[in-house]
């Protein structure tokens, strides 16, 4: 169940903005063969100079269309799948124009006792929720 945040700066349309989140999650279906419905995802507009996000030294720049991506999930996948997501994720929004430069992605891993998915209760701890399988 990964939870998704996206940032971009303003100027996309809801088509562009829905049309983003779609591509990410698919490549994370194809990739990771998580349910359908396992789909949360936060976008966030910015309005112009919110959004910094410099080379880090890797010698190229960053354009306004920049896609900042925050993959919260539950950890144990091999650092191969994590790359070959990155490198889905990329692709598929170099299919609608994104450079490959603007996407830039951050994972952060955690256990199943770290979510709840309503009521105030940890569906995963209580056995509410299966924990997903690797």
């Amino acid at each position: 169940m990964p939870l998704v945040r996206i940032d971009v700066n303003e100027g996309r349309t809801p088509s562009q903005l829905g049309d983003l989140s779609k591509r990410i999650h698919d490549a994370i279906l194809a990739e990771y063969g998580i349910p359908e419905r396992d789909y949360f995802h936060i976008i966030t507009e910015h309005p112009a100079g919110r959004i910094v996000a410099q080379d880090a030294g890797l010698g190229f720049e960053r354009s306004s269309g920049v896609v900042m991506i925050q993959i919260f999930t539950q950890g144990g996948r091999s650092r191969e799948a994590k790359q070959s997501l990155f490198a889905a994720i990329a692709a598929r929004l170099g299919e609608i124009g994104v450079a490959g430069e603007d996407v830039f992605l951050g994972y952060v891993e955690n256990s199943a006792d770290d979510w709840s998915f309503g009521f105030g209760r940890a569906q995963y701890v209580t056995g509410e929720l299966a924990v997903p399988a690797r």
